[in-house]
């Protein structure tokens, strides 16, 4: 028998699993922010660093402000924890999982197999730079530059070294040791990954089911589309194949979602077993583009009904809503969408635009403004400065001014390429 959940009830299962029912703790160690992975599975990383890079956001949203050097020892600096893998785009993992990720390293390694790949035609740059790991251990790309072989003619070049680093990392025979800034440092995976974990066999069907009851659970309910996106799994017949014997197993189970469908016909879905259904979500958090409760756009507009494009690449002239804009959650909804900026020079948090969802109602504002306010806070930013572009920045300021009135300002955003 399947049961039948409302919307609402769905986006509340889902927020559930991905942490937004707990209670943010007055302190963050780095326990939280093992919890947090623990349910998240995976951390995007992104360099767009206008607000805060993407991969800080998702444990500010669900944790509060935390210092983010905690992040950096945990996740940049070592791998005693996490290494760097393409789980969903470029993610943080757990160093655990890497053998999980063989099967997507060998399809790398069978698609590069041709005599006219990429891989086969730079085999000495490869070898090279093989070697190089191999004598010296873990290394930055500027390493190599410093030393690469330009006496052996004109074969070498710097964007072949840079672009075997990046096929060996997805052959899974190169690691990435750590980062310093935001400059990956690269080694031999045997020189990072422990033996015992490098050396497990898992087969690629097994490796999938696992995968996708992670998905499951950490997306507590949700359709086939998500479950294979969560982790980006192409190979659709191993996702059924993997959902049905879930099934079986009874870890995951047939639920039908009110408004979830396709050309008219409902969308089949399942809920994990250990998904919670909580009264209500009582929260407030500025989401990244790449957390997890909106990076598939399908199921962002299909259960938050948030249409959402990033506009990184349009033309500033013909951008909608800002070239970075944040989600932001109130309780159960996504009410409303900011294009943050930090302006370091003035210690400014700059709202460069703000808008409504239609989701959103009264009292938004409020719980919004106090959001941006714990934002500024977390980035040592002394002021909030709203402009006056979106439809929400009157009501964003309002509720600002009356909870901060010495700490908000207004300030004309003058979009790009607008006269």
């Amino acid at each position: 028998m399947t049961d039948t959940l409302s919307p609402a009830q769905a986006r509340r299962i889902a927020l559930a699993a991905q942490g937004f029912t707990r209670a943010r703790p007055a302190t963050v160690s780095g326990r939280h922010l093992h919890r947090v992975m623990d349910r998240l599975g995976v951390l995007q990383i992104d360099s767009v660093n206008v607000f805060a890079r993407s991969h800080y956001l998702p444990l500010f949203s669900r944790l509060g402000a935390y210092d983010p050097a905690l992040l950096d020892r945990l996740f940049l600096s070592r791998t005693t924890h996490y290494v760097e893998y393409l789980a969903h785009e470029a993610t943080f993992i757990p160093v655990e999982d890497w053998h999980l990720w063989r099967f997507r390293m060998d399809d790398f390694r069978r698609r590069w197999s041709a005599e006219d790949s990429w891989l086969r035609s730079n085999a000495r740059t490869v070898e090279w730079v093989q070697d190089e790991l191999r004598a010296r251990g873990p290394l930055r790309p500027v390493d190599l530059r410093a030393d690469a072989p330009r006496e052996r003619g004109t074969w070498w070049d710097w964007d072949e070294v840079k672009l075997a680093l990046e096929h060996l990392w997805r052959t899974g025979d190169v690691a990435v040791s750590g980062r310093r800034g935001f400059e990956r440092t690269y080694a031999l995976a045997e020189q990072v990954i422990p033996d015992g974990i490098r050396s497990r066999e898992i087969p690629r069907e097994d490796a999938i089911r696992e995968l996708v009851r992670r998905a499951a659970r950490s997306s507590g309910v949700g359709t086939a589309a998500d479950l294979a996106d969560y982790y980006r799994l192409r190979d659709r017949a191993a996702v059924t194949a993997a959902i049905a014997d879930l099934v079986d197993t009874e870890e995951v189970q047939p639920v039908s979602v009110r408004g979830w469908e396709r050309g008219g016909r409902p969308l089949p879905a399942w809920r994990h077993r250990d998904a919670v259904l909580p009264r209500r979500v009582e929260t407030a958090a500025l989401l990244t583009p790449f957390d997890p409760v909106v990076w598939f756009r399908e199921r962002a507009l299909r259960a938050f009904e948030l249409d959402y494009r990033i506009e990184i690449y349009v033309p500033a002239a013909k951008r909608r809503y800002g070239y970075y804009s944040l989600p932001v959650l109130v309780g159960d909804r996504i009410v409303a969408r900011v294009d943050l900026k930090a302006d370091r020079g003035t210690s400014t948090l700059q709202v460069q635009s703000a808008w409504w969802e239609p989701q959103a109602r009264p009292g938004d504002a409020e719980a919004i403004a106090a959001e941006l306010l714990r934002a500024a806070q977390w980035q040592g930013l002394e002021q909030v400065s709203v402009s006056g572009w979106g439809d929400a920045t009157a009501g964003v300021h309002a509720a600002l001014a009356s909870t901060a009135p010495g700490v908000v300002r207004r300030h004309v955003h003058v979009r790009e390429g607008v006269a």
